[in-house]
């Protein structure tokens, strides 16, 4: 067994052993972690800047693309937005024995509840962003489950300095800092030795691009709960309010164009086309978004380059973005469900007939209606964070924050019953 190999299994046996006791700790324990480890990122802001600008510098090094830089890059409100996401994780109310259901058995004298439980060890690889180091551990924590962090080798020094952090706060609450590990390397081989680790680890959680959710899906002998990349759309209807298509689309790609949730495809109805494209293209131009269209986009503005069929299915994470002028409602929907990665869709719609069925028939894990696909975020969505947008259908779908972190149990009881 190589070296590495070796310490996967340690750390695969710290954190089963971690869990046990984390699976029992009380709501005041989990969120006195929380708490005290916010505090200490924040009066740890020097050493996390310092630690940042190495991971900055070597990504440059690597040359990652700016839309990365921005996702890896920390500041003191960056910090303090982390630590503001662990507080909040902490106000949260208790996911672990929630009651889902109660019923009474079939004549046989049993109450039956259902409840929910902590999935066990989580083990999470993502790419690049630091603030997935905390988000991730902290939901976990909350949730009961111990977890093995993968980040990016791009943010190695930043979420090292994190999980420092977490781990001052998993003492300070009497817990086990092996509740919260990182994994210590930059070497592929230890993604591929986390991915064996069946028995000790129960759910794995790739959050990144498309390269590192297909090798996970090819390599892992653990079920896993994917976050697939986010070809999101705006389709603007032929009933849309011109000024509030013009506002979401502009936020819905250009707010933070490296995030999932920035939209990369706008489709748009061709009877409002010649009216309300040129207004978004230019909001779209005057940010230096590169729009690319279809011929009938092309004849409306000249603007706008051409587009390739390939463009309809990407992710750029950048200022560019892809129009597709459609003949209605149907033959958008059939656009969105053909090309979207199903993560978020949207649609700017004034006709409620149109708002609901564009809801029941697109396909996607997240559909905003009338508001921009940025807000595709468990922060949000009130969750305190995420880690990840789950764009399968099992065993959650959407934002994964504390409650989707849990599974549940049956807990039978009665005066004596035994079956005839």
């Amino acid at each position: 067994m190589s070296e590495i190999a070796t310490q996967m299994k340690q750390m695969g046996e710290a954190a089963r052993k971690a869990y046990r006791v984390l699976a029992q700790a009380s709501s005041e324990q989990k969120n006195q972690a929380l708490n005290a480890a916010a505090k200490h990122l924040r009066a740890s802001i020097p050493a996390l800047l310092e630690a940042n600008a190495k991971d900055v510098q070597f990504g440059k090094d690597k040359g990652i693309s700016e839309a990365m830089i921005d996702r890896l890059v920390l500041d003191e409100q960056r910090i303090d937005a982390i630590a503001s996401g662990l507080e909040a994780i902490a106000k949260l109310k208790e996911p672990v024995g929630r009651p889902l259901d109660a019923w009474e058995g079939n004549n046989n004298g049993l109450d039956i509840r259902k409840v929910s439980v902590p999935l066990g060890v989580i083990g999470i690889i993502y790419e690049s962003r630091p603030n997935v180091t905390a988000d991730a551990g902290a939901l976990c924590l909350k949730a009961g489950n111990a977890c093995i962090l993968r980040g990016g080798s791009e943010s190695l020094h930043s979420s090292s300095a994190i999980v420092d952090c977490l781990h001052k706060g998993l003492e300070e609450a009497g817990l086990p800092k092996e509740a919260i590990q990182l994994i210590p390397t930059r070497e592929r081989e230890a993604v591929g030795e986390m991915l064996k680790l069946t028995g000790l680890i129960d759910i794995i959680v790739p959050r990144g691009g498309l390269s590192l959710t297909k090798r996970i899906a090819e390599e892992s002998r653990i079920p896993t709960l994917q976050h697939l990349d986010g070809n999101c759309h705006v389709y603007v209807h032929q009933s849309a309010d011109k000024d509030k298509a013009v506002r979401i689309v502009e936020n819905a790609k250009l707010r933070r164009t490296g995030i999932c949730g920035a939209m990369e495809s706008l489709v748009i109805d061709e009877a409002v086309a010649a009216d309300m494209l040129p207004a978004i293209v230019d909001a779209l131009s005057a940010r230096d978004c590169v729009v690319k269209g279809d011929a009938k986009a092309q004849a409306i503005d000249s603007r706008i380059e051409a587009a390739t069929d390939a463009d309809w299915g990407t992710e750029y994470l950048d200022k560019i973005c892809s129009v597709k002028v459609v003949n209605g409602l149907d033959e958008a929907i059939e656009h969105v469900n053909q090309y979207s990665s199903h993560h978020t869709d949207g649609i700017v719609a004034e006709d409620k007939t149109a708002l609901d069925q564009y809801a029941a028939a697109v396909d996607s894990a997240i559909i905003m209606l009338n508001s921009s696909t940025q807000f595709a975020d468990g922060g949000e969505f009130g969750m305190g964070a995420e880690i990840g947008i789950s764009t399968g259908r099992l065993h959650a779908r959407g934002p994964v924050g504390c409650n989707e972190l849990t599974t549940y149990k049956y807990v039978v009881s009665s005066d004596g019953a035994i079956r005839a």
